[in-house]
């Protein structure tokens, strides 16, 4: 049985645990944190002001391309991503919609996250209102992993959800997560 405050919990300590390993001020999940302590449902998307989202930084086996998604609703190319489903763990979340949304089969998340039991990145941002989906701006908790995949899978995106999903080179990402590929970068997940 899901129980929303040991989920709570988890994700307040992945927050200490990744503040710690790439020096992030706690204030950069402040938001987050406060809806931690006043005890709201972040694994749920109809919790406001935020909840939680995970989604999948797609790394090809040569570490040069990054797989995106052009997101429909938002008009980006954006990593796949989606929100959380309870009971699924974060990793397992990740993965699923990154499956869902590129239609790849064959993805994996990478080792490290195993051995750290570390998101590469969390960030919080802000998501424009949805007046038809009864759904005020809120904040999207991006809790954010690597998965790598072989860039001669095909791919089939579910095109209820995005435009189309395709391989950029991995710079793309320093306009779209600048702080999770520098975090790659830092841990050696990437070589310059």
């Amino acid at each position: 049985m899901f129980d929303p405050a040991a989920f709570r919990r988890m994700v307040l300590s992945l927050l200490d645990a990744h503040a710690v390993r790439f020096g992030r001020p706690t204030s950069d999940h402040a938001l987050l944190r406060k809806q931690i302590v006043a005890g709201d449902d972040i694994h749920s998307r109809h919790t406001f002001p935020g909840h939680i989202t995970t989604s999948a930084l797609i790394i090809d086996s040569d570490g040069k391309s990054t797989l995106l998604i052009h997101h429909r609703s938002l008009g980006r190319w954006l990593q796949p991503g989606g929100h959380y489903e309870a009971p699924d763990n974060l990793e397992d979340s990740a993965l699923r919609e990154a499956a869902e949304e590129t239609g790849l089969a064959d993805l994996a998340l990478d080792p490290w996250h195993r051995e750290t039991g570390s998101p590469i990145d969390i960030d919080s941002h802000p998501i424009p209102a949805r007046p038809s989906r009864n759904e005020p701006e809120h904040w999207h908790h991006d809790i954010r992993y690597v998965v790598r995949a072989r860039r001669n899978s095909v791919l089939c995106p579910d095109l209820a959800e995005v435009d189309q999903a395709a391989w950029h080179p991995l710079s793309a990402l320093r306009d779209i997560t600048p702080t999770a590929l520098a975090n790659m970068m830092a841990t050696g997940l990437l070589k310059p």
